[in-house]
């Protein structure tokens, strides 16, 4: 008996990028970039806008393959998301107002991710899922936003709470990034200019002190003795440093364990913690408020909402959260057992469960802890300002006053 075999699924054709120029309906001369799979596919598409291509070729690949192009990042995601819903609600049919994003855009990479989706809407392929064959730029949480939307008829609204998500998402993150940066960027500054000093400046003035003849204050000993280790053993230290952070990525990646523990550490650092703690209530509002308002049921928003909380400690009060709430508990009861929310969220999700406004309430809170973590960090940056020019000035003063205190003895001496 013979044994049917199964047929192999066709592998997509990759898109290519094409240059072309031709004339529109008016006589005009038009001209772009358009991902295609070949010439006849791009003269196909281009004569159903209403242009007659007079020049088509392909657009040369950089030397080192894709060392020209841009990735695409999460703000590209939100401005494209942004003008998908300013286009839906203009009344542009969809696959339409893709295929416009995508002739548009200067990125190849995002030409090619939004021609790919637009051909797959094409053959009746819902929206929501060919974002899910792309998990890399969309995540769940917007699929499951899309496909309400899809459900509910009203796309153009959904695309629009989307984009308001994630531009706030993608600005409270660029201010959590500035909070962290700063004092880590002092750090390095000083870590450098001390190195330099002590590699380069002390040794010359320890050829000074050798033909003294006299003891040395301790602290200029000290000073050169940190100095004769840093010269002896500074391919040591520099190996010893990047094992250290080799090791550290290595076990954020790999261990869950050691990344709640970092997540937990982070948060009782004094001052930058209490930022990333209204950053935290910040996203779990501002998820919950968009995915509620979406139609999405509370449990799938919940678990949207510990997903996109960015810390451990509240993944997991929020996932508590979830539980009790889902055994029949009011969510601002669940939320005050987990004793990590302040007062006033719960109280204004209370407010908002008893006036049947709860995405409102969550985005009214949302609101106001982006706001704070704002000012957090601009207050941040105003206290590390006098703290830099402190550090580099104890540590720059302390050892130019090692060199020289040698040097004062002697002056009195004589």
């Amino acid at each position: 008996m013979a044994i049917a075999r199964a047929k192999k699924t066709p592998k997509p054709k990759s898109l290519d990028i094409f240059v072309w120029q031709g004339v529109n309906r008016k006589g005009k001369k038009v001209g772009g970039e358009i991902p295609a799979t070949n010439v006849i596919a791009l003269k196909t598409q281009l004569r159903k806008q209403g242009i007659t291509p007079s020049k088509v070729k392909k657009k040369a690949k950089p030397l080192f393959g894709m060392a020209g192009e841009k990735n695409i990042t999460p703000m590209d995601i939100a401005v494209i998301t942004r003008q998908i819903a300013t286009m839906l609600t203009a009344g542009v049919p969809l696959v339409q107002t893709i295929e416009m994003i995508g002739s548009g855009h200067d990125n190849p990479k995002m030409m090619r991710l939004l021609s790919d989706i637009g051909h797959k809407l094409q053959s009746g392929i819902p929206l929501s899922d060919c974002l899910r064959e792309h998990p890399l730029y969309f995540d769940d949480l917007y699929c499951d936003l899309v496909n309400s939307g899809e459900q509910s008829g009203a796309l153009e609204t959904i695309f629009d709470r989307i984009a308001t998500y994630k531009e706030k998402a993608e600005a409270l993150k660029s201010k959590i990034k500035k909070a962290m940066t700063y004092p880590i960027a002092v750090l390095v500054i000083a870590a450098i200019v001390t190195s330099i000093l002590l590699l380069f400046v002390v040794p010359v003035f320890q050829e000074i002190f050798n033909g003294f003849g006299a003891e040395l204050p301790a602290f200029t000993l000290m000073v050169i003795g940190i100095s004769d280790f840093m010269q002896n053993y500074w391919y040591m230290i520099l190996a010893g440093i990047f094992i250290a952070i080799w090791l550290f990525k290595r076990a954020h990646r790999n261990s869950q364990h050691f990344r709640d523990a970092t997540d937990r550490a982070i948060l009782r650092i004094p001052v930058i913690g209490n930022i990333l703690e209204k950053a935290a209530v910040a996203r779990y509002a501002r998820t919950l408020s968009t995915t509620f308002a979406a139609g999405v049921p509370l449990i799938d928003a919940l678990d949207s909402a510990a997903g996109a909380s960015g810390n451990a400690v509240f993944r997991d009060a929020i996932l508590e959260v979830k539980s009790e709430v889902s055994s029949g508990m009011q969510m601002n009861l669940a939320m005050r057992n987990c004793q990590i929310f302040p007062d006033m969220v719960i109280q204004m999700v209370a407010i908002g469960e008893e006036s049947g406004a709860v995405d409102d309430m969550l985005a009214k809170v949302a609101n106001v802890y982006e706001a704070q973590v704002d000012d957090a960090v601009d207050g941040l940056t105003a206290l590390l300002e006098p703290m830099i020019m402190a550090v580099l000035g104890v540590v720059i003063g302390g050892l130019i006053i090692a060199m020289y205190l040698p040097i004062f003895q002697i002056g009195k001496i004589v």
